[in-house]
């Protein structure tokens, strides 16, 4: 920049109409708003402002891009300088919409509702988005812009926000690993997401997420439980079974040693309805963890009943016999099985069984709900 250019100079430079002119006019009066000596007044700056304003309109898209560049971090334009550069076309507005903490939440809703994906997924990796903008962004983004929201650690996002995105991840996989990374998801969404998600991030649920001391209460135990009796769970064979077990539970007879019997003797709705039982889990869930080959599962109600890591794994070996055969034999998968059985804090595996349970009965009661009306 020549140092001897003075304001008037620069309203000189301003009336030539020459292509060079104008991106000299913008190089200059960009360096005097960057210049750490703050030679402008308050006069020369508003009327350096009111200069860039009206030329934006009139230069090349490349000349803007390079002031928008320029002056993303700058604090010293004018809001209306700075919100032009924000609705330009994304390669001028990207710097601005990513960096300007001149930009107010008023201004960022304004051009998340009226731009285009690319304006809004600049805006979902700010350094700081408040809960007001990112429901903005999850109302008129594209998965992108979601994901992208959702992976940035700075932005915050309601409960309203975070309900739905856990409900949206049952048909969206990509929101499901960005989600259960965010510190603001709570145990129970977690453990809601659990059933829908792949086994690497079932993993990560029961091994990595807390659960809050608040849901340790027996009370919910007790309330869960007596909603699951309410229910019939299963055709004559299975309560047959259910009754059995009922019996021996009576006399005090039920126990782990009894599952391992019956899974030995591949009577499956003995089993089924035997861990039912101790885990205090209904019998639909237990079902759902064998049929899917949910291990995880298994793993997790195995650690709320208190059975020894060699407990779990000869009922896990059994139920893989059962599902696989005779020769279904993996190392490794029992290897890493019992990995995550160390890993599973006994508070968090007693936690989720009555949070599944619960979970389960509302999902019932609802269904029961829509089928009457």
């Amino acid at each position: 920049m020549n140092e001897n250019l003075s304001s008037d100079g620069l309203i000189e430079l301003a009336q030539n109409n020459t292509k060079g002119s104008k991106q000299v006019l913008m190089e200059n009066i960009s360096d005097l708003f960057l210049s750490r000596e703050g030679r402008l007044n308050e006069h020369e700056r508003v009327l350096m402002n009111d200069i860039m304003v009206k030329l934006l309109k009139n230069v090349e898209k490349k000349i803007r891009k390079e002031l928008s560049e320029r002056l993303a971090e700058s604090e010293d334009i004018s809001l209306e300088l700075v919100t032009m550069l924000a609705n330009d076309h994304i390669e001028v507005a990207q710097p601005i919409l990513e960096k300007s903490s001149l930009l107010k939440d008023e201004d960022l809703i304004e051009t998340i509702r009226n731009r285009t994906d690319a304006h809004r997924l600049a805006i979902a990796i700010r350094a700081h988005i408040s809960t007001e903008v990112s429901s903005e962004l999850i109302e008129y983004g594209s998965e992108d812009v979601i994901e992208a929201l959702v992976r940035n650690d700075n932005a915050e996002l309601s409960q309203a926000s975070i309900d739905y995105l856990v409900q949206e991840s049952r048909s969206v996989d990509r929101f499901q690993e960005p989600l259960l990374n965010r510190n603001d998801l709570t145990f129970e969404l977690a453990h809601k997401m659990y059933w829908w998600v792949s086994a690497a991030l079932r993993r990560k649920i029961v091994a990595e997420f807390d659960v809050d001391q608040t849901i340790l209460d027996d009370a919910l135990e007790m309330v869960t439980k007596n909603i699951a009796n309410k229910h019939n769970e299963g055709d004559g064979v299975m309560n047959k079974a259910k009754q059995l077990v009922k019996s021996l539970a009576e006399q005090k007879k039920l126990n782990f040693d009894f599952v391992v019997s019956s899974l030995r003797q591949e009577k499956i709705n003995v089993a089924v309805a035997a861990l039912a039982e101790l885990s205090g889990l209904g019998v639909k869930i237990i079902w759902r963890v064998l049929r899917e080959r949910n291990d995880e599962s298994l793993a997790v109600i195995s650690k709320a009943m208190g059975l020894e890591k060699s407990q779990f794994s000869t009922m896990f070996l059994l139920i893989l016999q059962t599902n696989s055969g005779p020769k279904a034999r993996s190392t490794s998968m029992l290897n890493s099985m019992l990995n995550l059985y160390d890993r599973i804090k006994p508070d968090n595996a007693r936690a989720a069984v009555r949070y599944w349970q619960r979970d389960f009965n509302y999902q019932e009661a609802q269904m029961l709900l829509k089928d009457a009306s």
